[in-house]
């Protein structure tokens, strides 16, 4: 029997480490889990000490606010660390939490595993020492982050990115069965909002979303549906607006059939791309959080698809320029121009290329078992 900490700190993490762990016990039956994570990676058998909506914090203010709590989750993990002789850990994302408890996990001969690296390369290299000194081994998902860390002789593995393998193995529900299925009109194309997965951010963004949203509907005969983040209550969706459709699950269904999407940066962006979806980008968090951020940020664009691609193939209104005047701007300039629209997919479609078809959750478990037989 071999006991493995995994932490998980955002919805998209949860997904991908619930996928991860499943791969590693096809392989290693006798593993047990232990950690932070969601519904996801509970389901497949994790021994959740903590649920990620209880650390769901945005921006450096909401962390700052929250840190006694933070230290008592790092303070559990450890003594589960201690108590089950756990000599394998796998961060998932999440930096903050992560790279500090790596320290920790570090001076106990804990070897740590990173899946899914933090973005370093837009923040600046400040982290990566940290990341030297105590990260053994790195398993990235995006190609030009191995030929980063290598330049910093970590050792690091693509492992080929998890949305690609997701919906490479996805099984679509039919369009015609999917719009009956949730009472959406067959007459009108979708205009799909995705406002992310915490609720800090649905609550910042969506309202100015939905105004500019309304008067592109409108003109372009389009039914507006907000693809609902699991784990959030419906409660907060209609405390913003009650007469548009809320869905929750089917996200690749939402995604394949609507004609545009207003998507709040991160997973959801590269999702969109690879499903072939045109979309502008949003983002906006508290003032404080964005105006320390903007001296650390080292990137002029900050969607995945712009970042993968080298170029701003698709249009992002951050923090102040998200307005619904913006919005409504961009997205009529967009949706008016069929070639504008024909352009953007194909840029969009390079990304495949770019990723390849590796299984990142076979990838990794394979050198994760590797790893945990050397201990």
């Amino acid at each position: 029997m071999s006991n493995i900490l995994i932490i998980a700190g955002e919805a998209s993490g949860d997904l991908h480490a619930a996928n991860l762990i499943n791969a590693i016990v096809k392989i290693r039956p006798d593993v047990r889990f232990f950690g932070i994570g969601g519904d996801n990676m509970i389901n497949n058998g994790l021994q959740a000490s903590y649920h990620i909506r209880q650390l769901s914090f945005l921006g450096f203010a909401e962390v700052l606010k929250h840190l006694p709590f933070i230290r008592t989750v790092k303070k559990h993990l450890i003594e589960i660390v201690e108590e089950k002789k756990i000599q394998i850990a796998i961060l998932v994302d999440y930096p903050g939490f992560n790279l500090n408890i790596a320290k920790r996990l570090k001076q106990m001969n804990v070897k740590v595993i990173y899946y899914i690296s933090p973005q370093i390369w837009a923040w600046g290299k400040s982290r990566i020492k940290k990341i030297q000194k105590f990260v053994s081994r790195m398993l990235v998902v995006f190609p030009f982050e191995k030929e980063f860390y290598n330049e910093s002789n970590i050792k690091t593995d693509f492992v080929g990115h998890p949305i690609v393998e997701r919906i490479n193995s996805y099984q679509f529900i039919s369009k015609d069965k999917f719009l009956k299925t949730h009472g959406i009109q067959s007459a009108k194309e979708i205009l799909l909002i995705m406002p992310g997965s915490r609720e800090h951010e649905i609550k910042m963004i969506l309202p100015s979303l939905i105004v500019g949203a309304k008067i592109i509907a409108t003109k372009f005969n389009l039914q507006i549906i907000i693809s609902g983040s699991v784990g959030i209550d419906n409660s907060i969706y209609s405390a913003i607006e009650n007469n548009i459709k809320v869905i929750f699950g089917h996200t690749y269904e939402l995604i394949k059939y609507s004609k545009f999407g207003i998507i709040k940066s991160g997973t959801s962006t590269l999702e969109s791309a690879l499903l072939g979806l045109p979309f502008v980008v949003v983002y906006k968090i508290s003032s404080t959080s964005y105006y320390i951020g903007r001296f650390l940020v080292n990137l002029k664009t900050i969607a995945i698809p712009n970042i993968i691609l080298g170029k701003k193939v698709v249009p992002e209104l951050i923090q102040d320029d998200l307005s619904s005047k913006n919005l409504i701007n961009v997205c009529e300039d967009l949706i008016s121009d069929e070639n504008k629209i024909a352009n953007m997919k194909t840029e969009l479609q390079k990304i495949w290329k770019i990723l390849g078809n590796k299984s990142a959750s076979e990838e990794s478990a394979k050198i994760i078992v590797e790893l945990l037989d050397e201990v």
